[in-house]
């Protein structure tokens, strides 16, 4: 992770956007909400495979990453899911993701193995767990004066 002060509040900024976007794609597709599914305004019927499917993981990772929880496996699942949609429903569309409208999924997939390999970075509640459980540094004794 970059170390630079623009990175530390550009990289959660990005992480918690891909995170908040990625999970409304599972509310629409879930309960029909903010267009529906595909812009149907409909629901995906529970069980449908691999759409229902998709958008549970869409919600419930796109949650995770926004929040900083469980981050890197969270977006590992949710990087995955996205090349399986590119590859099994766009790419045999043709090869360029222009051509075969996977630009969204090849987008999320590349953006979620960021993430996965970055992790979450400060603002989340992996950051807060993890200097929790991290013990406070010992304070120093003050070396033993000499005498003169």
């Amino acid at each position: 992770m970059p170390s630079t002060n623009a990175a530390r509040i550009t990289w959660p900024l990005f992480r918690i956007v891909v995170g908040l976007l990625f999970a409304c794609h599972g509310l629409a597709s879930l309960f029909g909400l903010l267009g529906g599914a595909r812009g149907s305004g409909e629901p995906v019927p529970v069980g449908v495979w691999p759409n229902w499917y998709a958008a549970l993981i869409q919600l419930s990772c796109g949650l995770l990453v926004l929040i900083g929880l469980a981050t890197r496996p969270a977006a590992i699942l949710a990087s995955g899911s996205m090349a399986y949609a590119y590859f099994v429903v766009h790419q045999p569309d043709g090869l360029m993701p222009i051509e075969n409208g996977g630009v969204t999924p090849a987008l999320y997939a590349w953006s979620f193995l960021l993430i996965g390999v970055l992790g979450a970075g400060s603002w989340s509640l992996d950051a807060l767990i993890s200097s929790r459980r991290t013990p406070a540094a010992a304070p120093t004794a003050e070396p033993a004066k000499q005498p003169a």
